[in-house]
């Protein structure tokens, strides 16, 4: 017999291979760590411009990602997957710091960790198996619109040398894994790339341009703020929103790595761990962050990391190039790293989706779903927006789509001793279906005695019961007594709980 486990069961949660599989196999072993020192590269620009974004000091992004991604790899639930500074975030908490300084940010950023903390503990993660098929599509393919879109500054309004070094680097990179898969293309281009610029003494921008890189390590700060309920309520809307969006990304994320890895992942573990990250970031200086799936793409699909050295390595490797290294990773070009996000982004678009025999299969509501979720996203820069859009259209399309299934018969017993008609519904019936369920019944023409039979239905909400009071209201009007019968035993537990006391028909 077959035993279905939880979702968080811990047995389902051990991908391969292990960090100590890795630990004793030097080729795994060399993969991860080539994985986390491609990913701290560009981990560098996008934690600077996501600092930027939120109107902060860059080495606040910077301090942010490498404690995020350090405490993750032993905290989170979900191996090989890159937590940062993300731009969702930043956009969340800027006004914190435009409007009441770096201090209340900082709080914020704690309290956003512990607000996660505490949905982690009241299982959030769990409403992840509400999110359709459609809404993580579209989730991937916006997310793919995004990575992609966030690379035109970078390519706007530039030297024309940068072009054909991301073309060069876009080729480094469709080649090379066809050579060899020893060390991950993304490295080679960004290394080649590189020394061109500097040989040639080509003037292109650079990482330096970016901002400025800290000289220091990271030091314990505790916000100076007054511990009163008026600064609770001036930062908890911001950390809340904080809270909702960074878990949201994080949980999607995981899934999407649980997908391509054909593994599974503790998704309340992974809460926990983002609100402990969170937490420690904000005691740090950090500015706090999620889940980022362009360097999570980067770190499992171009660089075929599977473990949690590889999350370890790309924060340690972070520090190390921009505090002991910033002078050589300033002079990385952006166009090599503008050629790896750009492949990240086909790599993660779901172009199956998009096919014309795919979309001549899929029912119109899916494609609906899918297509909402992927416009919202791109509209507001939102991925938590976007799929919280998305998850709403899905369930108005459901709910229309069961709406319809719900049926009334009408026959008319000749042979009762008293003049009867038996109606027998059936169906689901809940708010959508049970509306229109009213009007399923002739009330005027009707003998005095109406059966409805309940036997192949069955009751969800205060919705229908509220309708079945209304249907028995209406015939004791016309003199006709109503006899309800067959309903299965939690239908028949809900309506006596209600009927009679939802003021239906009065």
């Amino acid at each position: 017999m077959a035993i279905l486990q939880r979702s968080d069961a811990p047995n389902r949660h051990r991908a391969e291979p292990t960090v100590l599989t890795a630990l004793r196999t030097p080729r795994i072993l060399t993969r991860e760590v080539l994985a986390g020192l491609v990913v701290a590269l560009a981990l560098i620009p996008e934690a600077i411009s996501f600092s930027i974004i939120a109107g902060v000091d860059p080495r606040l992004g910077l301090f942010s990602s490498f404690v995020m991604a350090v405490s993750i790899a032993f905290l989170g639930g979900r191996p090989a997957m890159i937590t940062a500074a993300t731009g969702a975030v930043a956009l969340v908490i800027a006004p914190v710091a435009r409007e009441y300084g770096m201090d209340y940010f900082i709080a914020t950023v704690i309290l956003a960790g512990l607000f996660q903390l505490v949905l982690g503990v009241l299982g959030v993660a769990k409403l992840m198996r509400f999110i359709p098929r459609s809404v993580m599509v579209g989730f991937v393919n916006a997310l793919a619109i995004l990575i992609f879109s966030a690379q035109l500054p970078h390519l706007i309004g530039v030297p024309w040398l940068v072009y054909p070094l991301v073309a060069a680097g876009i080729l480094i990179m469709v080649v090379m894994p066809r050579l060899t898969k020893v060390v991950p293309a993304p490295l080679v281009a960004i290394v080649l790339i590189t020394a061109t610029v500097i040989l040639t003494a080509i003037n292109v921008p650079t990482v330096g341009d970016e901002g400025e890189l800290p000289e220091s390590l990271p030091e314990l700060l505790i916000p100076n703020v007054p511990l009163t309920w008026e600064t609770f309520t001036i930062i908890a809307p911001y950390a809340l929103a904080m809270a909702l969006v960074g878990l949201l990304e994080s949980l999607m994320t995981a899934k999407l790595v649980d997908d391509i890895t054909d593994t599974g992942s503790g998704k309340t573990r992974e809460a926990l761990g983002q609100g402990a990250a969170n937490v420690l970031s904000g005691l740090f200086g950090g500015m706090g962050g999620c889940a980022m799936i362009g360097q999570t793409m980067i770190n499992v699909k171009a660089s075929g990391a599977r473990t949690r050295i590889s999350t370890f390595l790309a924060g340690v490797f972070l520090l190390i190039l921009v505090v002991a290294l910033g002078d050589i990773v300033a002079i990385i070009p952006m166009a090599a790293l503008v050629a790896v996000m750009v492949m990240v982004s086909v790599a993660t678009f779901d172009w199956h989706s998009v096919r014309w025999s795919t979309l001549r299969r899929m029912p119109k509501s899916e494609t609906t779903v899918m297509v909402a979720t992927v416009v919202v996203v791109v509209v507001t820069h939102n991925l938590a927006i976007g799929v919280i859009v998305g998850v709403l259209v899905a369930m108005v399309a459901f709910a229309r789509r069961v709406a319809h299934f719900a049926t009334v018969t009408r026959t008319v017993l000749d042979d009762a001793p008293v003049p009867t008609v038996h109606y027998t519904v059936e169906g689901e019936l809940f708010f959508a279906s049970s509306n229109d369920l009213t009007t399923q019944f002739d009330y005027a023409a009707d003998p005095e005695r109406v059966v409805i039979d309940m036997s192949g239905s069955h009751i969800w909400d205060a919705s229908t019961v509220a309708a079945l009071d209304a249907i028995t209201t209406k015939y004791e009007r016309h003199g006709t007594r109503v006899v309800i019968e067959g309903m299965n035993e939690a239908s028949t537990r809900l309506h006596e709980r209600l009927a009679g006391k939802l003021g239906a028909g009065h």
